[in-house]
């Protein structure tokens, strides 16, 4: 049974040696040089990008140890002996994104923030706010005909 222990927390340490790196990986889009982009000048101007970036992650592990009853025999009486039983598990995922969302112009004048419009973000927002409003509207309606 020892062993058993042994190998369980030997492959837990295992797995979180394999996670680390993965996910400071993920994690390593959450920096300033992944939200600003590096200037470009042209003339007296200079622009920079600045993005969203959102990153995550998780990990789940499992084991299972002890024993259970073994299966019935065929005159339907249940063994006594038992059996060893045991388990297993895994699994992890993450991952990051990132859009922009303005641009900064710095020139003659002074600094100037123009966002940058996700059209097709607002256009899905919109389908989503009618397609929630549009029953609400239509039963309001029918009671008031009723």
């Amino acid at each position: 049974m020892t062993e058993t222990v042994a190998d369980m927390v030997s492959s837990v340490n295992k797995a979180q040696e394999q996670t680390l790196p993965i996910m400071e990986k993920i994690f390593s889009a959450a920096q300033a040089r992944a939200v600003y982009s590096e200037p470009v000048q042209n003339g007296s101007y200079t622009v920079i990008t600045a993005s969203e970036v959102a990153a995550g992650g998780g990990y789940g592990f499992g084991r299972g140890l002890g024993s259970a009853p073994s299966a019935a025999t065929e005159d339907g009486e249940a063994s006594r002996r038992t059996e060893t039983a045991s388990g297993g598990g895994g699994g992890g995922g993450g991952g990051s994104t990132g859009r922009p969302v303005a641009t900064i112009i710095i020139g003659p004048n002074g600094v100037e923030v123009r966002p940058i419009v996700d059209v097709t973000k607002i256009a899905l927002a919109a389908l989503t706010a009618w397609g929630a409003i549009l029953p609400i509207v239509i039963r309001m309606r029918q009671a008031r005909r009723g």
